[in-house]
């Protein structure tokens, strides 16, 4: 019934401009009859996202957004330019990440590429309307942290997974607790399961045209028996039996080359592996740009945005050293380009110098000790968490144990790094520095500290700054800048 569900609405899919990488055609049975190709349905309301133990994709029921598909023609998008450079912020295992959850939720049916599209805002839409928040096309972080909680329940139960196969120079899906067994293939690699109930194979062809490759495919091995295929420009699909098995494959040629991925399950495992095709499709990148996955290597933002605390009259202005590292270009909005003067690792400080800038008010870090545990975090969170502003807004928080740094027990939203910490009296206690995650994966909370006041103070006088005098009583609020860092 599924994969009958499937083939006849997978006609819809192709006929709006479905590529490669697009919600996947399911394997159809050998009765099945071959889809009529007929023009895209007007667009149905996507469902709430089931809570069954069997995982969720996009229905396949549903027409793909209208539009070019973005693997064929390029999306001419019509986002805001705010939008675009929000989503330009992100890193691309971000984005990817973005978008693998959103498949998973029914909400997107286009390609898992890390790339930004109208498609992809579209989805983030449809998603805050469900879950009644604004629909601005941007998440921030706690809707980010939802995507992930309803996605990772499906995910997690068959281990799916963003992989790079070395061997073909495809980026693939993988659910790696149905295929923990991995073994060089013919011209790849094949993943298979304990019994060989699963099997799925990734294979490169040289020197070949895609419409050979699909001859090919379509008549080897010789127990293959399609029972649909389709044939386009830049990609093929065929589907159907190959022995007792189903099977499904899906491959696309550039620069005179074919690369596919070959998937196999029993017939009895129908419900569980139907609805996983669905998503390996939309995952599946043949031509991938590889490296971006690999654990343990950094991938940074490439617009950083984080807080800074005015510390003289003469541009001065100290922030956490995470924020602008390996920056191209740091700006203070509204007061100019700055230049790192100093920093200092075992501290975490940067020192930063916007020249000529003028009528700025330097924070009073001189005056009596701060005192308590309570503390009022000022800073800039980004623009993500407060709609594309840039308001100076104030979070409570504690402190949670003793260290230096002394750890926060929550961490404040992403763009407080370099924030103020304030006691109760409205002293400065410090300055806040955030570890945040920068690997691929769902949103993370980062880690939050406070730099107590004698490490900043010492660490500014070491630098031959005349600092000010606190001020009972004094607008804090006038000191603390937002920074940006752009990174190539």
């Amino acid at each position: 019934m599924v994969l009958r569900v499937f083939a006849s609405l997978l006609a819809v899919l192709l006929a709006t401009g479905g590529a490669l990488g697009q919600a996947a055609e399911p394997a159809a049975k050998p009765a099945a009859a071959k889809p009529a190709e007929k023009p895209a349905a007007k667009p149905k309301p996507k469902p709430k996202p089931k809570t069954a133990a069997k995982p969720t994709v996009p229905r396949a029921d549903a027409p793909a957004t209208a539009g070019t598909a973005p693997d064929e023609k390029p999306e001419q998008s019509t986002a805001a330019p705010s939008i675009k450079d929000s989503y330009a912020a992100l890193t691309f295992t971000e984005r990817l990440s973005i978008q693998s959850d959103l498949v998973w939720t029914g909400d997107y049916n286009g390609l898992i590429n890390g790339e930004f599209s109208d498609r992809l805002v579209a989805a983030v839409k449809a998603f805050q309307k469900r879950n009644k928040s604004k629909d601005t096309g941007v998440l921030n972080l706690q809707e980010r942290a939802i995507l992930a909680a309803s996605a990772k329940p499906q995910q997690s139960e068959v281990g799916w997974r963003l992989v790079e196969d070395p061997v073909s120079g495809a980026r693939l899906g993988l659910p790696g607790k149905l295929v923990p067994i991995a073994a060089r293939g013919a011209s790849g690699t094949r993943w298979s399961s304990q019994q060989g109930q699963f099997q799925i194979e990734t294979f490169r062809i040289p020197n070949m045209r895609l419409e050979a490759a699909y001859e090919r495919q379509r008549r080897e091995p010789f127990d293959r028996r399609p029972s649909y295929n389709v044939l386009r420009p830049e990609f093929f699909v065929i589907s159907g039996m190959q022995g007792l098995k189903y099977f499904y494959m899906r491959a696309s040629a550039q620069d005179n080359e074919v690369r596919g991925i070959t998937i196999l399950y029993d017939q009895a495992e129908e419900g569980t592996m139907g609805p996983i095709v669905v998503a390996m499709s939309s995952a599946f990148t043949p031509f991938a740009q590889l490296g971006a996955l690999q654990e343990g290597v950094p991938s940074r933002r490439k617009v950083e945005y984080g807080t800074g605390l005015v510390v003289s009259g003469n541009g001065h202005v100290v922030t956490d050293k995470q924020t602008i590292d390996d920056c191209n270009v740091i700006t203070i909005p509204g007061v100019g380009h700055a230049e790192r003067l100093a920093e200092d690792k075992s501290s975490e400080l940067a020192l930063l110098r916007v020249y000529g800038a003028r009528d700025l008010v330097p924070l009073g870090l001189l005056g009596a000790a701060p005192r308590g545990e309570t503390v009022t975090l000022l800073g800039i969170a980004d623009p993500q968490s407060q709609q594309g502003g840039a308001a100076v807004s104030n979070v409570a928080a504690k402190l949670a144990a003793n260290g230096n740094p002394r750890p926060l027990d929550t961490a404040p939203a992403a763009g407080f790094s370099g924030a103020a910490a304030i006691d109760l009296h409205g002293r400065p206690y410090g300055m806040v520095v955030l570890k945040t995650p920068v690997v691929a994966g769902p949103a993370q909370a980062p880690q939050a500290a406070v730099i107590p006041l004698k490490r900043v103070v010492n660490f500014l006088e070491a630098n031959y700054l005349a600092l000010a005098s606190s001020q009972p009583g004094a607008d804090i609020k006038a000191s603390v800048v937002r920074v940006i860092c752009v990174r190539k």
